[in-house]
């Protein structure tokens, strides 16, 4: 068996004219300007840390909003390993393997050399911190159980306990900035194939919230221990009390 996936990217996928305003709103949420294009692909732009390497990228695409992941890896050596688990194999790009996850979720595995090293959160005016620090796989119930097998297996990574009745929680601390939730849906969702949402961690939920909200969110819901927000494009994500320093 292969050792665990070191390193998990977020990808904010929008349409070219909602690129800026995505890329403006989720730099302002980290703190983090957006680097140039990335050489060669154009529709990549990447949320450039003072230190630590970037894992938050937001890229143009010709479908409706949605985020995806990529897993540092193989492309050539991880694919037929990821099929073996479930995943079918899409189109092969430059660098990286374009796959779908059992319950329909897209990712890809990208081959990369250089070091990866987490970035410090962030510490705004008041002094509270933040810092995205979960990727939420959300599966419908039926599917969820399978979902969170192949991934758990497709990372190698170890279970954490988690507060949310029906979620699994999988980290890598010692490496990945990101963790993920494997959250199941309840039966009022309606959707059919599993979605991907980025959770902010931060000490100080409502201080936090207010911040998000001066810079465009919407607030959808509140929850135990996190609020439900929908950002300028409509994409939700979470504010969280998750640890901004793990």
């Amino acid at each position: 068996m292969p050792g665990p996936t070191a390193w998990v990217h977020a990808f904010v996928d929008v349409p070219a004219e909602h690129a800026g305003t995505a890329r403006a709103f989720w730099s302002a949420v980290t703190g983090w300007p957006p680097g140039d294009p990335w050489p060669g692909h154009p529709e990549f732009v990447s949320l450039t840390p003072p230190s630590g390497a970037p894992y938050l990228h937001v890229q143009t695409v010709d479908h409706v909003p949605r985020v995806h992941l990529d897993l540092l890896g193989d492309p050539a050596a991880d694919v037929a390993r990821l099929e073996r688990l479930g995943a079918v194999r899409g189109y092969r790009g430059d660098g990286w393997q374009a796959m779908t996850s059992p319950a329909g979720l897209p990712f890809c595995v990208c081959d990369e050399s250089r070091p990866h090293r987490r970035p410090g959160a962030a510490v705004w005016p008041g002094g509270h911190r933040s810092r995205p620090v979960q990727l939420c796989v959300d599966v419908p119930a039926r599917q969820h159980d399978g979902e969170r097998d192949f991934w758990r297996a497709a990372t190698g990574w170890a279970d954490e306990p988690a507060d949310a009745p029906g979620s699994s929680r999988l980290v890598h601390r010692a490496e990945s900035a990101l963790q993920l939730l494997v959250q199941r849906l309840g039966p009022d969702d309606g959707g059919t194939r599993a979605r991907a949402h980025l959770d902010l961690g931060t000490d100080d939920l409502g201080a936090e919230v207010a911040r998000v909200q001066a810079l465009g969110a919407r607030v959808l819901w509140p929850g135990e221990g996190f609020v439900a927000l929908a950002d300028p494009v409509g994409l939700p994500f979470c504010v969280t009390r998750n640890d901004p320093d793990r």
